[in-house]
């Protein structure tokens, strides 16, 4: 529980109880509660809102890549293309 040990998490519980006394120690457990379950709705709420345009961020991204393979390909074979017809023109002699 954040990266605590139990003897770490005992000194902080002695020390409580020696601050507080034993009458506000469990209002304050209370509300540590409360304050913890208030962090995990909202950190739910958030995940919840963000990981839509995550995903939709992703898929544009995933589309663009592929439109730059095609272009990328299209672009190798037109380059490809012009070198065997310059290739043909000069009837198969190749220039030093």
């Amino acid at each position: 529980m954040f990266g605590l040990g139990a003897m770490e998490i005992l000194i902080i519980l002695v020390i409580a109880f020696l601050l507080f006394g034993p009458k506000e120690l469990p209002e304050i457990g209370k509300q540590v509660g409360r304050a913890v379950k208030g962090f995990k709705e909202t950190t739910e709420d958030l995940r919840q809102s963000v990981e839509p345009e995550i995903n939709m961020i992703q898929q544009e991204f995933k589309a663009v890549e592929q439109d730059l393979e095609a272009s990328v390909k299209e672009a190798e074979e037109s380059i490809k293309g012009a070198t065997d017809s310059a290739t043909e023109t000069q009837g198969g002699n190749k220039l030093i």
